[in-house]
């Protein structure tokens, strides 16, 4: 059963993310790495940074940007960060959050003990991306063969099931949905087009070609899934 995702960081403290029946159930990822979330979230208020929820997961922002976001999984918990192409990593914590992500974005943790023990190297890395942000700055764009829209690169990073069924596509199906979505400069247009054919995405369909179409997640508002 598709669920619509949260928009209230509290719920997914407390519930999960919505996206599948173990939402609000013992057996909800969130609440089986509730203790290290809870510690994540106290660093990243702690930093200075508002939280907010999209994806349906925990974002903390600071001067207008994307900073960070979590995400709790069967075996691990993570803290990705936006824009992680800035980072010096130092500490050499940072490992990829999927096929898709051109530098290694995250910090993963795959015990509650971890978040204490790397807690002055997260402080230090959020501290950071705080001051790029804080001066306007962004990491230089990589060349790809095909010009992925970033609307698209963080859709996958932050969506698992759509990564998985995208790095499943032809060369030539992959170009053609980056496209479809570089047909329109306008953001909110490329998030809408994703939301509505996530569906055919996941059935293994080129944006050309007929298939499932609308996607359920469709109905809720392109804010959710990716941020303006």
């Amino acid at each position: 059963m598709q669920r619509a995702m949260i928009t209230d960081p509290d719920v997914f403290f407390r519930d999960g993310c919505g996206r599948c029946d173990r939402f609000a159930t013992q057996d909800c990822s969130a609440r089986i790495w509730a203790a290290g979330l809870s510690e994540l979230r106290a660093l990243c208020l702690g930093a200075g940074l508002s939280e907010t929820a999209k994806w349906g997961h925990p974002t903390y922002m600071f001067a207008g940007r994307n900073i960070a976001i979590f995400g709790a999984f069967r075996g691990n918990i993570r803290l990705t960060f936006f824009n992680a192409a800035l980072l010096r990593d130092p500490e050499g914590v940072l490992e990829k959050q999927g096929p898709n992500t051109q530098t290694p974005d995250m910090i993963c943790f795959r015990s509650t003990t971890e978040v204490a023990e790397k807690a002055p190297v997260i402080t230090a890395y959020l501290a950071e991306a705080m001051g790029y942000a804080s001066v306007g700055v962004l990491p230089q764009k990589t060349p790809r063969e095909v010009e992925m829209p970033p609307e698209l690169i963080e859709a996958l990073d932050f969506d698992p099931d759509l990564a998985e069924a995208f790095a499943a596509l032809t060369p030539g199906r992959q170009k053609s949905w980056a496209f479809h979505l570089n047909t329109t400069q306008n953001p909110a247009t490329r998030v809408a087009r994703i939301a509505r054919t996530r569906g055919k995405i996941l059935a293994g369909k080129g944006a050309l070609e007929r298939g499932k179409g609308a996607s359920p997640l469709a109905a809720l508002t392109p804010e959710v899934f990716w941020p303006m």
